[in-house]
């Protein structure tokens, strides 16, 4: 029985290329070990365990000069919320560099395109476009309601207490500047209808949602995560409100079940009715066949509080 192959601890943790190997002095002995296994055409692993899609992507992009991952597996990297546009079995996506032919190999769909050097950025070593140009090249195999989705993550105003960063991943403009760069690209016109349904403020992928879902069914635009001020100088910002018919709304995550922030929710819906407004709560059940619970429950509040739909 053969013993364990002895390689560097470099290349023990993630896929490789038969260059590094060589370069710190593996012999091609050392490489056609049984525990040495071939993803590729000059990338190699050790037989070991999941390894992250960074680390799994980084050789096939070392191995394809001019090129970055891109598409769907840009997509899983940046973990956007939402669909994933993969149909097919899962493979790596490579796009090149144009005049540069699409790269050709085992487990790779390949793309030719042309990027500028500010929509590809260095990522733990991988070449990756960036967060606004993957966007874009998925708009193709995404719905309209996907993009605005994932536009909502883009625009989305941080926590610094919890995310370490304080501006967002990009801007309206940011988006737009991308739009007016690729004027053919497959699926501009979709990626465009999104841009004007996105707004800045909407916290996670359901409120964003639910917002489409409201907008679908006639009601009023409400205002995204802007404050309500209440009693003795407090103020509260729910996800959603209708300031005109002081209607609050608010989307109920997982978090909400555990008991402090029941409290929590307590005390804010209290401070609400002190000051005369209605906060509707929306949780996960409620957006099931496309949200038709949450909003009958916003229809019902708004009503309530005077307004009536426009006649058709």
């Amino acid at each position: 029985m053969d013993e364990s192959v002895d390689l560097p601890v470099a290349l023990t943790s993630a896929p490789f290329t038969s260059e590094e190997a060589a370069e710190l002095g593996v012999t091609r002995g050392q490489l056609r070990h049984a525990e040495v296994i071939s993803l590729s055409r000059g990338i190699l692993a050790f037989a070991t365990g999941d390894v992250p899609l960074v680390l799994l992507t980084r050789p096939y992009t070392q191995v394809t000069g001019y090129s970055a991952a891109s598409h769907a597996t840009a997509f899983c990297i940046w973990g956007f919320p939402g669909f994933l546009p993969q149909g097919e079995a899962p493979r790596i996506h490579i796009s090149r560099q144009a005049p540069h032919d699409e790269p050709r190999r085992l487990g790779v769909v390949g793309h030719t395109t042309k990027f500028r050097d500010d929509e590809v950025t260095c990522l733990d070593g991988l070449w990756i476009t960036t967060r606004v140009r993957t966007w874009l090249d998925c708009a193709r195999r995404m719905t309209v309601e996907e993009l605005v989705v994932v536009a909502g993550h883009l625009l989305r105003i941080p926590r610094p207490e919890f995310e370490g960063r304080s501006e967002p991943y990009t801007t309206p403009q940011g988006l737009l500047s991308m739009l007016e760069r690729h004027k053919g690209t497959p699926g501009i016109q979709k990626a465009r209808q999104a841009l004007a349904l996105a707004r800045v403020g909407s916290d996670s992928a359901p409120e964003t949602r639910l917002r489409l879902a409201m907008d679908r069914a006639g009601l009023p635009e409400p205002l995204v995560s802007a404050p309500v001020k209440l009693m003795h100088g407090k103020s509260r910002t729910p996800d959603a409100q209708f300031l005109e018919y002081c209607v609050a709304v608010q989307y109920d995550g997982a978090t909400h079940s555990e008991a402090e922030q029941v409290g929590s929710d307590i005390r804010r819906q209290e401070d609400f009715e002190e000051v005369g407004w209605l906060e509707v709560r929306i949780g996960k059940e409620h957006m099931r066949d496309d949200a038709k619970a949450a909003i009958r429950k916003i229809r019902d509040a708004l009503h309530r509080r005077g307004w009536r739909p426009l006649p058709k």
